[in-house]
């Protein structure tokens, strides 16, 4: 069972706009170039960022410079709204069929693990609102400078 990357991705994505940004005059950068730090291909990056500027995260730019650029500061981007943004399934999910109702765990294990499920996505939520993509960046740079 493979796990989905989009959210890492659209974290990755997000941090090297906010790094590059402000070094460039119009601030914009192609797919390709986002795609060459997250060593992907730029198909990829482009869906994900379709679902992050209709978050309001990431601006397109169109005609002569083509591309992308965030919409707004990185300090004021949570983590919480990245995921909201390009995650479409909850994090846990319940069997696709119906348990055997016949047996006491089949009967109740549902609402037990929705209620589990549901505590344990909102703390999920509530740390990763409490970090920025500014938050993300400046901890990469710390460890890449200091290993």
């Amino acid at each position: 069972m493979s796990s989905n990357s989009r959210f890492t991705v659209a974290v990755h994505a997000l941090a090297w706009m906010a790094l590059v940004q402000p070094r460039r005059g119009d601030g914009v950068m192609t797919s390709e170039q986002i795609a060459d730090s997250v060593n992907t291909n730029p198909v990829v990056i482009r869906r994900i960022l379709g679902r992050l500027r209709d978050a309001g995260l990431v601006v397109t730019q169109r005609g002569q410079g083509a591309g992308w650029r965030l919409a707004r500061d990185p300090a004021s981007i949570d983590l919480a709204s990245v995921r909201d943004a390009v995650e479409d399934a909850p994090l846990f999910a319940l069997h696709a069929g119906t348990p055997n109702q016949a047996c006491p765990v089949g009967r109740g294990i549902q609402p037990v693990l929705r209620s589990t499920y549901a505590r344990a996505e909102a703390a999920l939520h509530a740390e990763l609102a409490s970090t920025s993509i500014a938050d993300v960046l400046e901890d990469t740079i710390a460890r890449t400078e200091h290993p």
